[in-house]
């Protein structure tokens, strides 16, 4: 068990809402959050799952989007709390699914059931677990970048910092414009790319300027944005999701970074 204080002795059934992009591209995120949350007391389960329909309900589809909700809210209805390590699908489970049965007066209090009791990881540690801090420790600076979902929808900015603050040997930098949108915003970056383009090579700009060798946040879309952008430009800096730092475990590659390359 790790050294971490928390604010009640019980041990909630947290449903961990694994997300699509940690699923196929990086899930070891996955691992980092259900370790982070058992070593904060919660029992945890990964129930078998699908999108929550964020990129439906971002193209206009909402008829999608609710039958994706509906399954959504049904997986999860028998849990505690539901954890997610992604801003963005918190913040559409959250903020969104409610308005998505205005119509409907019984799902409707199924979308706010779920809505109430969906949290994005850091915050759910910090601000219901009370979690003050990790047994993890990295050796070298960091700089983190504030997803726009999880800031503008979740207030997600001082929890991250809260628990990287605990990590031993590690120092924060923060860059310019840490709150500046990265350029990813889902299908944004497909359907407006040169607008995207230019966003993210603001961000990378910035993140070079921090002098920190490496990037971290919480959103596995913006990271690999960040991370395709600083690697285009030939940039050695290494990109992480908040949560592998967190729960000790950068065994694996950076983000975008393949096992071979570790070798030569």
């Amino acid at each position: 068990m790790s050294d971490l204080t928390v604010s009640r002795p019980e041990k909630p059934r947290v449903g961990l809402f694994v997300t699509c992009l940690v699923d196929l591209m990086r899930p070891s995120v996955g691992f980092a959050a259900v370790k982070l949350l058992e070593d904060a007391g919660c029992i945890v389960e990964a129930p078998v799952q699908t999108c929550c329909g964020q990129p439906a309900y971002n193209s206009g589809d909402r008829g999608t989007t609710r039958d994706l909700a509906m399954r959504m809210i049904e997986t999860f209805q028998g849990f505690d709390y539901v954890v997610a390590p992604s801003g963005s699908c918190a913040g559409m489970i959250k903020k969104h699914y409610p308005e998505l049965f205005e119509e409907d007066p019984n799902w409707r209090a199924k979308a706010d059931a779920l809505a109430v009791k969906t949290y994005e990881l850091t915050s759910f540690l910090v601000d219901v677990l009370g979690v003050t801090q990790v047994d993890a420790s990295f050796d070298g600076a960091v700089t983190y970048h504030d997803s726009c979902s999880g800031l503008r929808e979740l207030g997600v900015k001082s929890q991250p910092r809260k628990l990287l603050a605990s990590v031993k040997g590690l120092t924060l930098v923060e860059m310019n414009d840490s709150d500046v949108c990265c350029g990813f915003g889902g299908t944004f970056a497909v359907k407006y790319s040169d607008i995207s383009g230019a966003i993210v090579d603001a961000k990378a700009k910035n993140i070079e300027a921090s002098r920190a060798p490496t990037l971290l946040a919480g959103d596995l879309g913006c990271l690999m944005n960040m991370a395709g952008k600083l690697s285009r430009d030939g940039k050695p800096i290494e990109v992480r999701h908040v949560a592998e730092i967190l729960a000790g475990m950068t065994d694996e590659p950076a983000i975008g970074l393949a096992k071979d390359a570790l070798r030569k």
